[in-house]
């Protein structure tokens, strides 16, 4: 398993995930249609531990510019 995953070290390794990618030339914000209506969507029951590592790992990521908050008025159950 070890001979396996060392290859992939630089891409998944603890220091390579501290950095964000290069920036791309389809990064950008999707402009909603005139008239879009969100639609509800179900929630995910999650336990208070749960709820817990979610709310951690959002904030990881947002720390480390690799999500940023939304601004669509579409909301979706936690999708990570």
């Amino acid at each position: 398993m070890v001979a396996t995953t060392y290859r992939w070290i630089k891409v998944f390794g603890k220091k390579a995930s501290k950095r964000m990618l290069i920036r791309k030339m389809w990064d950008h914000m999707i402009d909603l249609k005139e008239g879009f209506v969100p639609r509800k969507e179900k929630v995910y029951l999650l336990s208070r531990e749960e709820r817990k590592e979610v709310r951690e790992l959002i904030r990881e990521q947002i720390k480390k510019e690799y999500i940023q908050l939304s601004k669509s008025p579409q909301t979706i159950p936690v999708f990570l």
